[in-house]
Formats: structure tokens, C-alpha cells, sequence
């Protein structure tokens, strides 16, 4: 009788794990894109520093599974309208999708997305951002 009730504890407690593990995958790579935007990093070849970033995921996040439907994306634009001034800012949005409780045969997705947003420190010269303000997806916060 006690377990069922144990197995969907654990198995709670790994989609839990699982979750927040990818959340904080992206919260560091929306963390190093925006760093790389405010400081005009040049990536290595001819890589956007959105490709870079993607790159940088690992596992899941990167090549997408069963349990990550859509693969990261990134999203780098200017959170207050367009503005390539030295002390404003620059917003990175990384995105993707995952379905809740593969392993119980859910269904249903949700999409994860972390922002970080960072002082921009030389004029950008070696990345663009989204230039059609209706690609960012809705869920990055415009101001």
C-alpha cells in the first residue's frame, strides 16, 4: 500500500531534480551570452555569440530527447528598444521546451526560460541582436 504512494514521491523528486538542473544550465548560459554581448566578445570562426552559447549547452538541452522537445535557443536584443549606448543594457534569453512527467506519460509541455541582463561595456561590433523584435518569444520580458 505504501508503494505507490513512495515510487511517485521519487519519481517526483527526480523530474524535480531533473527540472532544475536544466533552469540552471540555462540560467548560466543566458548569464554568459549577456556577459559576451557587453563586453563584444568575437567568437572563435565565424560563430554569432547566439550559436556560441548554443554550443556551450551539453546533453539534452543541446540535441533535445523525449523528455526536451525543442532544443535551446538564445535570444540577445537591447530589453529597453534599440540602443548600442556604453551603460546600457543588453538582455540574453535563453529558452527551450520540456515535457512534465515523461515518465508517467504526460503530455504536456512547458517552456523554461531564464533572462539575465548585463551593463554594455564596448559598443557591439561583432554580434547583432534579433532585428525582428517579433522572433524574441514572448515569455523574454521586453523591458
Amino acid at each position: 500500500m505504501v508503494l505507490p504512494v513512495l515510487m511517485l514521491v521519487v519519481v517526483g523528486i527526480l523530474t524535480f531534480g531533473r527540472y532544475m538542473d536544466y533552469t540552471q544550465q540555462e540560467t548560466q548560459l543566458a548569464s554568459e551570452a549577456a556577459r559576451d554581448a557587453g563586453v563584444n566578445f568575437n567568437p572563435p570562426g565565424t560563430e554569432t555569440i547566439d550559436a556560441y552559447i548554443t554550443a556551450q549547452a551539453t546533453g539534452e538541452l543541446l540535441n533535445g530527447s523525449s523528455d526536451v522537445t525543442s532544443p535551446i535557443q538564445v535570444f540577445l536584443y537591447y530589453p529597453t528598444g534599440q540602443s548600442n549606448v556604453v551603460g546600457d543594457s543588453v538582455r540574453a534569453c535563453v529558452t527551450a521546451t520540456v515535457r512534465l512527467l515523461p515518465m508517467l506519460g504526460g503530455v504536456t509541455s512547458a517552456q523554461l526560460v531564464q533572462t539575465a541582463t548585463m551593463r554594455i561595456e564596448q559598443l557591439a561590433t561583432n554580434w547583432a541582436t534579433t532585428d525582428n523584435p517579433a522572433a524574441v518569444p514572448s515569455q523574454c520580458p521586453m523591458t
